[in-house]
């Protein structure tokens, strides 16, 4: 693969990403408060992402078939009852993976 065309694929990659991270400061960089459309998409945009994410993860649980789910079950209820306990999101989900991972890898 010629080493030009590699380096211009890289610097296209690389002016996207940074407009993609300074055109939000450019455009509301000035205006002291925030459009409501731009708050209301702050305000339910993580929520959605994150439901979007558990039916992603558990889109293939097969609840009729051994380990009925179990694995996937018992994280996510270690997940919930860590991020209600604790409130600390980065600790329910890396205790949510390892518990996956332990029960997929040496129980189940």
């Amino acid at each position: 693969m010629n080493s030009r065309y590699v380096l211009m694929t890289i610097m296209v990659c690389v002016l996207c990403t940074q407009a993609t991270r300074w055109l939000p400061f450019l455009v509301f960089g000035r205006k002291k408060e925030l459009p409501k459309l731009v708050r209301y998409l702050g305000v339910v945009l993580p929520a959605a992402i994150m439901a979007v994410l558990v039916v992603y993860c558990l889109k293939g649980v097969t609840p009729f078939v051994y380990p009925y789910g179990l694995p996937e079950f018992l994280s996510v209820a270690l997940v919930v009852i860590l991020h209600v306990w604790k409130g600390n999101t980065l600790l329910s989900i890396a205790a949510g993976t390892i518990c996956y991972m332990a029960l997929v890898q040496g129980v189940f």
